[in-house]
């Protein structure tokens, strides 16, 4: 493994970290911890369970702490699908300016 692939290993787990937290903070997800969170675990529907003021409050996320949006309704479906498809948005569109 290249040093980058470990710089970008490390990144998107620090990400998915974060990004944990902030959904449990924001979201208000009581009696749920980080490691609760399953990285390919669907958001919505089953999995989390969110709902679409659940989505409106990750947009908040996104724009709060990575300075990124996503303006597209169809992509966002595909980037709100999991925690590991919503680090990897903000990995690929933040690892330029880190």
């Amino acid at each position: 493994m290249s040093d980058q692939d470990m710089d970008k290993a490390k990144r998107l787990s620090e990400i998915r970290q974060e990004l944990k937290k902030y959904l449990i903070e924001h979201l208000s997800l009581e009696d749920i911890e980080p490691e609760d969170i399953k990285d390919d675990e669907p958001l919505f529907d089953e999995g989390l369970a969110l709902d679409s003021l659940d989505a409106v409050e990750i947009v908040v996320i996104l724009q709060r702490y990575y300075g990124i949006s996503v303006k597209d309704a169809d992509m966002g479906r595909e980037v709100f699908e999991t925690i590991n498809t919503l680090t990897e948005y903000i990995y690929n569109h933040t690892s330029e300016s880190i």
